[in-house]
Parts: structure tokens; C-alpha cells; sequence
């Protein structure tokens, strides 16, 4: 989606970080590398795993660097953190408004390296995630470009705001509970995919009404979804379904293996909540074949 070139950005939501090396302390064992493994090939990985992992320490080089010329729509139009921290302004306003009380703005720490977080280690090598132990969402903005390289997706300016409007989605879950009742589970049908589809589709919502969220100044932030746009927010969703990364890796489709569900899952989730408002995005009541 554009941004409206007027349009106030509230960057004091959104930490930009540029981290080095991260020291592990204690080592890794061979399970918890093979998670991180995984988890590099998911977008909105559930990083419960990485609660048993050792703990981390970040280098003293990493720096918090400066969003102020990100407070306007025209920046966010040509710059992926301003365009982060425009999206966050959106999706907090548009999630405070919907959910009303008991609603929490996340963290969101855009970086580049590694950084740390209260669910271990956020690095390239972990992509995209929401951390319920801190509530804050982490991503690497260097993810879009492996979404184009690794991923095949087009990974345009609607796509990348939906992987973050994803991980909020998670926010969501986690602040209505729903997050805290599922384990580390994986299969078609499992709580594990039921909880990726409710963020796809709270990323839908969201999309839906965003011409319409108001900046602190009254003016709306972005323009009008286009058919491009939605497509390029699907072709994304598409390309990282359980289905089309174990075809990617050059494995047979196993469904016992999905965690996230499959791309034509994914998008027709997001679909339904652009369709039909966060109210349609109760996974976990519809049956295994209707997922």
C-alpha cells in the first residue's frame, strides 16, 4: 500500500537497531540448531522453542540508530524502516481502536546483524518473530530481501507490511489468550497452524480498513489497497506455506510436519479477513477441513 505523503509517522513506536556478533553462553545443542534451522525458513515463526535456548549475550556494538526522518508518509514510501514504522503507527491505531480495553501496544525492533529478546536471539538466521515474553516483535528488514532471493515472493511494499502486520497478529492472539493455549504441536490441523492462519487473517483485517486509520493530525495514512497490491500481499503469503517450503528444500509435502499451514491456506485466510473484519478470524472453532 502508499502511504499519503502528508500523513504523520509516530516513530517513537519502533526501535531501529544494527547489532554485531551475538555470543552464546553455555553453547547450543544439536535439537536447538536444527529448531533455528527450521525457524529461518518460516515467517512468523512461533518462537516458544527458543525458550530452552541457552542464554545469549549481544555485542556492545550494537547501536540504536535514529528514525527521525521517518515521520512522514513520503518517507515511509521510499525508505523499508520508515515504511516499518509507518505500518506499526498504523496497526497500532487501527488495533487500539478495534480491540478497546485490555489492548497493549508491542514492541518493535527493526534490525539489522542479530539483537536480543526475552525469547533468545533475534538474527537473520531466525527471521521475522513476536516474542510473548517481552511482547515485542522483531524483524530483520534484511527478510525482504531473502522473501525475493530465498522465497521466490515479489515482496513489494504491501508484502513486507504484511509480515509485520502478521506478527501483530500474533499480539492479538496472545493478549485475547488464545497465543498461551497453544503448545509446540505441528500437523495439518494442529494449534500451531490454527494460531498462523488467525495472524494471516488479522493481516487481512487490517488491510481492509487501513485507508482509513487517521494519524494524530486527522489525515488518513495510506491510500487505497490496489488489485496489485493484494496480490503482491498473497504471492508473500503463498510463498512461505509449509506446503512450499518442504518443496523448496526439495522434500515430499508432509503434512504431519505443517506448523503454519499451506500457502493456499494462508492466503485464503488473509483473504477472509480483508473480506470480513478480525471477527471472521476464529480458527480454532471451524473444523480440521475447513482450515
Amino acid at each position: 500500500m502508499t502511504f499519503n505523503d502528508n500523513a504523520r509517522i509516530d516513530t517513537s513506536k519502533v526501535q531501529r537497531r544494527k547489532g554485531g556478533r551475538t555470543a552464546m553462553i553455555g553453547g547450543g545443542s544439536l535439537v536447538g540448531v536444527l529448531i533455528l534451522f527450521i525457524a529461518s525458513q518460516l515467517l512468523g515463526v512461533n518462537l516458544m522453542p527458543l525458550a530452552d535456548m541457552p542464554s545469549t549475550q549481544t555485542s556492545s556494538s550494537e547501536q540504536t540508530l535514529d528514525l527521525s526522518h521517518c515521520t512522514s508518509g513520503a518517507a515511509a514510501n521510499e525508505d523499508d524502516n520508515c515504511r516499518m514504522a509507518g505500518a506499526a503507527d498504523s496497526l497500532d491505531v487501527y488495533w487500539n481502536a478495534t480491540l478497546g480495553d485490555g489492548y497493549r501496544i508491542p514492541g518493535v525492533i527493526l534490525y539489522t546483524g542479530s539483537t536480543s529478546s526475552a525469547c533468545g536471539t533475534a538474527s537473520t538466521a531466525v527471521g521475522p518473530f513476536y516474542c510473548p515474553r517481552d511482547e515485542s516483535i522483531y524483524v530483520d528488514t534484511d527478510f525482504f530481501q531473502s522473501l525475493r532471493s530465498d522465497f521466490g515472493a515479489t515482496a513489494g511494499p504491501l508484502a513486507q507490511m504484511y509480515v509485520l502486520a502478521h506478527e501483530w497478529g500474533h499480539h492479538i492472539s496472545n493478549l485475547t489468550g488464545t497465543l498461551g493455549q497453544v503448545g509446540n504441536d505441528s500437523g495439518a490441523s494442529s494449534g500451531s497452524v490454527r494460531l498462523e492462519l488467525q495472524a494471516d487473517c488479522y493481516a487481512g483485517a487490517w488491510v481492509k480498513d487501513a485507508s482509513q486509520v487517521k494519524d494524530a493530525n486527522g489525515n488518513t495514512f495510506m491510500k487505497p489497497v490496489t488489485r496489485e497490491e493484494i496480490a503482491d500481499a498473497l504471492n508473500a503469503a503463498a510463498a512461505v506455506g509449509d506446503d512450499h517450503i518442504q518443496q523448496q528444500a526439495g522434500q515430499s509435502v508432509n503434512p504431519d510436519g505443517f506448523t503454519h499451514g499451506t500457502s493456499e491456506q494462508r492466503q485464503r485466510w488473509f483473504q477472509r479477513g480483508y473480506e470480513s473484519g478480525p471477527g471472521a478470524c476464529d480458527t480454532f472453532s471451524v473444523s480440521a477441513a475447513s482450515l
